[in-house]
């Protein structure tokens, strides 16, 4: 009996270890969607739809809730680690920052406040954090344009005041359809709807064409539970809901999915459009495309990713950042210059390859490939641009309002990330700070501000519109006096002491910069194609075209500035040397007169030589018949 008892004993415990040190369901999954058998056909998509629970949703449902893309595509695919990808990864402490990008811009016209926000560890960019924003506060404002998932799914957030209202609105996952659904009927402007509405869980499904969603976990209290929803008291309050479209499912209760892997250029557009507004006045159709895209080519045959969604951003020294094997390969040089290896490299996608004729070397080390032949061809002032991200291009009733904030300006030709000169976007801070110590100071959120200014913020408020106003110097000067009780002896954004509150908007802040790898010019439209005076003259709008100085309060003195400043050259030497440029025609006919005057010099001296040798052979002949 004790022998038989030691037995079962002993098949428990290895039972129970071997449970243990199995793999989990997880690990030994197949992810049937990610194993890569070399076709390049798109698999059909007739799937059912899961909800957040696990369970397959049928149109019938008495209580239709929304499908969950994490539960629906990750049967398939890996969810975990595609989440880890670029799009995803901003919060994640762990992942390469890459260089600086478009940031999310936070605005607060009311307060004179505009800063440019990221999770990554950007030069001039400010967290969240700093700007008063928590993971919520950031997915209310900014999550129109994020793809989900990352801090959309409340990992880090623990403000117990918020648990709640995590259960009402759901995670915000990575939305899957946002790029690979190719159907017409998808609509990801309704995304930003929903996310306005707090109704998190509900975003993806509101998109995908296979529903309509409505009412607003906003207005829901906090014991709202979605799964059994009752109606709210107030009969003006809708609960969140959804209506599935019962034609769309077969007769297994499944859904077809028009999945596209080369993501459509329309579903990046949404994110990632920039409009001149100096080039468009009547609109984007008189906008010039970029050459690439003129060509058929699309986003992603460049912008490349595997599972892992590391999607290359094509940029040169990105692979020293980036696990992707092609982050060399697809760059400019990547796909247009032959690097001389075993096989030929360059022609990628028909590629031209450039012969650069008469170009000095120097200019290689200095430009970027983007100086000459991204963006718009410099003029005397750098443009305003509008883009997706910083004002909602794409979305229902967004203000269509050129002069609407943020400003961002463009091209402004600055000494980029790599240390060579590039065109960039261009974008000024605005913020009020507490100076904590002579060398640090922190941002004054505008609810912190609104909140300590009281009836003073009022007339500052007035002062504001759609457009900067602007902030008179003297109303800011008293604001600041009361604010930190303590008189201002100077200007009222220079004087700064310990703990006192002060605007900045002084002319020692640098805008932040990001780069424009868009829109391409050909290379009939690039500079230089007309000669070296396209940048080299007295005159060139390359160095000398300015970039506004756009903030609330700018000292008139300092309301724009050159953008060989931002180049890191020598001003005067780079103007004489320019300057020379006018009279190298001259030189040039100079030259050749003195070479052909040369030329007729040696001639006749070689002339000479020869009758003098043709003299002196005729004496030796002569002097020989003599003798």
């Amino acid at each position: 009996m004790n022998q038989q008892r030691w037995i079962c004993i002993t098949l428990t415990c290895l039972i129970f270890v071997a449970f243990t040190l199995a793999p989990s369901a997880q690990e030994q999954q197949e992810w049937i969607g990610d194993r890569d058998d070399g076709s390049r056909a798109v698999p059909v998509h007739n799937i059912p739809l899961i909800d957040e629970e696990g369970m397959e949703l049928s149109p019938d449902d008495e209580f239709p809730v929304p499908f969950s893309v994490k539960q629906t595509c990750g049967k398939c695919h890996q969810y975990e680690r595609i989440t880890q990808g670029w799009h995803f990864s901003a919060a994640i402490e762990s992942a390469s920052p890459g260089r600086p990008g478009h940031p999310w811009i936070y605005v607060d016209r009311d307060t004179g406040t505009v800063l440019p926000l990221s999770f990554r560890d950007w030069q001039g960019a400010f967290t969240p954090q700093e700007a008063g924003l928590n993971d919520w506060d950031f997915v209310k404002r900014f999550g129109r344009h994020l793809p989900g998932g990352g801090v959309g799914e409340w990992n880090s957030l623990n403000e117990p005041d918020l648990v709640m209202r995590k259960l009402v609105s759901g995670p915000l996952e990575a939305n899957c359809l946002a790029c690979h659904n190719a159907s017409p009927m998808h609509d990801q402007a309704e995304y930003a709807n929903q996310v306005a509405r707090e109704n998190f869980r509900w975003a993806s499904a509101s998109t995908s064409g296979f529903a309509v969603v409505s009412g607003s976990a906003k207005d829901m209290d906090d014991s709202y539970d979605w799964l059994m929803p009752e109606p709210p008291n107030d009969p003006k309050l809708i609960e969140p809901g959804i209506q599935y479209r019962p034609n769309l499912f077969d007769p297994k209760k499944r859904v077809f999915f028009d999945i596209e892997r080369r993501v459509p250029n329309e579903r990046c557009y949404y994110c990632h459009t920039s409009v001149n507004l100096d080039a468009t006045p009547h609109g984007s159709f008189s906008a010039e495309q970029d050459v690439h895209i003129a060509a058929g080519m699309l986003c992603v045959d460049c912008h490349r990713n595997g599972v892992d969604h590391d999607i290359v951003r094509g940029y040169p020294g990105e692979s020293a950042m980036s696990n992707n094997p092609l982050a060399d390969a697809l760059t400019c040089e990547g796909c247009h210059i032959d690097h001389h290896d075993s096989s030929p490299t360059a022609g990628r996608f028909a590629a031209p390859i450039p012969e650069h004729k008469g170009l000095p070397p120097i200019h290689f080390e200095k430009l970027s490939c983007t100086a000459c032949h991204s963006g718009p061809w410099p003029d005397e002032q750098a443009h305003r641009f509008k883009t997706s991200i910083a004002h909602g291009l794409g979305m229902h009733k967004i203000n269509h309002d050129p002069d609407a904030l943020p400003h961002i300006y463009a091209p402004v030709f600055a000494k980029g990330f790599d240390g060579k000169i590039a065109p960039h976007y261009a974008l000024w801070p605005s913020y009020w700070s507490i100076e904590e110590t002579l060398e640090e100071s922190k941002i004054v959120s505008s609810a912190e501000l609104k909140e300590k200014l009281g009836d003073l913020y009022k007339p500052l408020q007035k002062n504001m519109h759609n457009n900067w106003g602007s902030i008179d110097v003297e109303l800011l000067k008293s604001v600041l006096e009361k604010v930190n009780q303590i008189p201002l002896q100077n200007d009222a954004t220079h004087n700064f002491t310990s703990g006192r509150v002060y605007y900045t908007s002084m002319p020692t802040d640098d805008p932040y910069l990001w780069p424009m790898g868009h829109d391409v010019r050909p290379a009939a439209q690039s500079l230089g194609v007309r000669g070296c005076e396209d940048c080299h003259n007295s005159e060139s709008n390359f160095f000398s075209g300015v970039l506004p100085v756009d903030r609330p309060y700018v000292e008139e003195s300092y309301s724009e500035i050159q953008m060989i400043a931002l180049m890191d050259l020598d001003a005067t030497h780079t103007t004489l040397f320019n300057q020379s440029f006018t009279m190298r025609p001259l030189y040039k006919c100079l030259i050749s007169v003195c070479a052909a005057i040369l030329a007729l010099i040696a001639i006749a001296y070689i002339a000479r030589l020869l009758q003098h040798g043709m003299k002196a052979a005729n004496t030796s002949i002569h002097d020989g018949s003599e003798d």
